[in-house]
């Protein structure tokens, strides 16, 4: 119930600081602040909150057994997670990894990419505020063939999660493998085709497009970079979606209105 309580105050020291970590994301990646304000880091707070209620209801589920024996289910935390994020969603990547190995009882060593650590480590400072015990997160900034690497071999990490391209998640798996063979899990980088048939409603389907090649700067693992039009509908879609691109607002990510920053 500690956990679920402290968690609980980390969701509303989130909204609290709304301002503080919004304005962190946007120096991070150069995401529009209106886009961190209203969806990243409310989105956090909520998924807090989410985990926060299954820290006292993670159970097992026990098959009778034939024969006159007492068989239970033990869950036990794994140990010590190492994860390592990418750029592109600096706070949630962070949040997502976090807060289920804490929820669950294990202590976590993270690594935010070179580029973008500001966020980690402010809400490292609220996790703390918020009650977290020292040494259970632990933020290490710092670049991928030392310290990234460092964390995939070591000995004493029980558990590793990595977010990132595929090139670098064969070389994370590696590491961990040549150490102690811990179990990896791997997000890695790929592009989703987006489709429209010839009785799509082609206004509501170019925005639709729009959005899924261009949000978050298109710097998204399910970016829709490929787009397949049925021929009889491409010539109208190809203009619109032109002339919807162009009035794409690009510049200051502070400013309000602007749809997409300098990264």
């Amino acid at each position: 119930m500690e956990r679920s309580r402290m968690l609980l105050r980390f969701a509303d020291l989130a909204d609290k600081h709304i301002d503080e970590l919004a304005a962190l994301e946007t120096w991070n990646n150069g995401k529009p602040y209106e886009h961190a304000a209203t969806i990243d880091v409310p989105g956090v707070a909520r998924l807090f909150r989410y985990y926060a209620c299954w820290a006292d209801k993670i159970h097992g589920l026990t098959v009778p057994a034939d024969w006159p024996y007492n068989v239970q289910t033990l869950h036990e935390p794994i140990g010590v997670a190492g994860q390592i994020i990418p750029w592109n969603f600096p706070l949630a990547m962070l949040a997502w990894k976090i807060v289920p190995s804490i929820v669950t009882g294990n202590t976590v060593v993270l690594k935010p990419t070179k580029q973008t650590p500001l966020t980690a480590l402010y809400a490292a400072k609220l996790l703390h505020e918020a009650g977290l015990p020292p040494g259970v997160l632990n933020i290490v900034p710092g670049y991928g063939p030392t310290a990234g690497a460092a964390l995939a071999s070591h000995m004493d990490v029980d558990k590793l999660a990595f977010t990132g391209s595929t090139d670098t998640g064969k070389m994370v798996q590696e590491l961990a493998a040549k150490g102690n063979l811990k179990p990896v899990t791997l997000e890695l980088g790929g592009k989703s085709p987006f489709i429209m048939f010839e009785d799509a409603k082609i206004d509501m389907v170019v925005e639709q497009a729009h959005m899924a090649l261009f949000f978050n700067q298109g710097q998204c693992c399910a970016a829709d970079s490929r787009t397949f039009v049925h021929e009889r509908v491409y010539d109208e879609f190809f203009e619109k979606a032109k002339a919807r691109d162009q009035r794409r607002t690009v510049g200051d990510p502070f400013k309000k209105g602007i749809e997409q920053g300098p990264c």
